[in-house]
């Protein structure tokens, strides 16, 4: 793992502040955070406003991806699909409509407001193929191969222990199986004093990979890397988080692997 850990990093720390701001998310989506939220975004990222028509706008509202990955994830009708870090469910029901009713979208998120939101969203909305699970994305309580298909949003970056969670994907995935996430990846090695800060953290800064490393811990999970997408029309709009980007390449790609 790249992320440097030393004596001063906090991860009971860490994750209370991941909860706390993830909360607000969720409960308060059109207040100031260091990064866009809405459907603002998720248009300016890529996504088709037909489909962001077709699903709640209570989970758009909440959206706080950094990327548009549906296009390398090639999910289809019957697929069994994993959402790691599904918050408020934007991605969820986009992967639940295009299952259909003979496939199924699980989603994983470790904070009550953003379950409790989708839960709502998706019974209101009568998505009946949606299951929502509270855990922790390096601890996938599911069986082995259970999944076609793995995707995630701004999540692995939020994660203080990468190996894991790339080795629990791997495991989850069917073979032939595939993993399409965006995230925040970095282009030099960050500084103690940037992996140390949990408000960078939650801003999706603090725990960015260095994106060689990202590759290749991938493919140390059997996760065969053949796509990417830099999403340049990304941005963060704290000054802090600004500053980091400038200094050390933090920036947005989406990228696709198989399970090999």
């Amino acid at each position: 793992m790249l992320v440097k850990q030393n004596s001063t990093f906090d991860k009971v720390a860490l994750e209370q502040k991941v909860k706390h701001m993830y909360k607000n998310v969720a409960l308060e989506p059109h207040q100031l955070y260091h990064f866009e939220m809405g459907r603002s975004l998720a248009v300016k990222l890529g996504y088709p406003t037909e489909m962001l028509d077709t699903i709640p706008a209570g989970a758009v509202d909440s959206f706080a991806g950094v990327g548009y990955h549906f296009g390398l994830a090639n999910i289809k009708p019957g697929n069994r699909v994993l959402d790691l870090g599904s918050g408020s469910g934007m991605d969820l029901f986009i992967a639940a409509q295009l299952t259909g009713p003979s496939g199924s979208v699980v989603g994983i998120d470790m904070t009550d407001e953003q379950l409790n939101k989708a839960k709502y969203l998706a019974a209101l909305n009568g998505y009946s193929n949606i299951t929502l699970v509270k855990g922790y994305i390096e601890e996938l309580p599911f069986g082995d191969g259970e999944f076609d298909v793995v995707i995630s949003n701004g999540v692995i970056n939020l994660s203080p222990d990468k190996s894991s969670l790339f080795s629990e994907v791997s495991r989850v995935l069917k073979t032939g199986g595939r993993l399409a996430v965006s995230d925040i990846v970095t282009e030099l090695l960050l500084p103690d004093s940037i992996t140390c800060n949990t408000s960078l953290w939650a801003a999706c800064i603090g725990g960015a990979m260095q994106q060689d490393e990202f590759f290749n811990s991938m493919e140390n999970s059997g996760l065969k890397k053949f796509q990417v997408v830099h999403n340049v029309q990304y941005e963060f709009i704290s000054k802090s988080a600004q500053g980091a980007s400038r200094q050390y390449g933090v920036k947005s790609f989406s990228v696709c692997g198989d399970k090999i």
